[in-house]
């Protein structure tokens, strides 16, 4: 069951962006899960989200997948829901979700490159938001 697109909320796109880059390489790790239920729990920008959309927001992720289209249409979901402040706390969510299973394919890579030009995320800015995920899920 799909969501109905026009409640998607700032919290749904940020979900989506995280959806999207775990699922970007056809395998959604379980580390890359457990990152996305722990930051819906703990961090504020999702104080009152009811983590029950996750499930829909996923399956919204996925059918666009299958559209030709379907990733322009997905980031125009993200860029209509998503207040152009929230845009580097998308980016830094997907470099931390995309570095939760400490492996960074090309798939993975590209669609990071993606998201930051789909949310005219600096290069500066970019570089230091991916430094700090390297930083956060480096293996000892």
């Amino acid at each position: 069951m799909s969501l109905d697109t026009a409640s998607f909320t700032p919290q749904d796109a940020l979900v989506a962006v995280m959806i999207a880059i775990s699922a970007s390489d056809e395998d959604m790790r379980t580390s890359e899960l457990v990152m996305i239920q722990g930051v819906v729990n703990f961090l504020p920008v999702f104080a009152g989200y009811d983590s029950d959309r996750i499930r829909r927001i996923a399956q919204t992720v996925f059918d666009l997948f299958e559209e030709e289209d379907g990733l322009d249409a997905l980031f125009g979901l993200i860029r209509d829901a998503l207040p152009e402040r929230l845009n580097e706390t998308a980016y830094a969510l997907a470099c931390d979700v995309a570095a939760a299973d400490s492996k960074l394919g090309q798939t993975e890579l590209r669609l990071l490159e993606e998201i930051r030009e789909e949310l005219n995320i600096d290069r500066l800015h970019a570089a230091a938001i991916e430094r700090g995920a390297r930083a956060r899920f480096i293996s000892a």
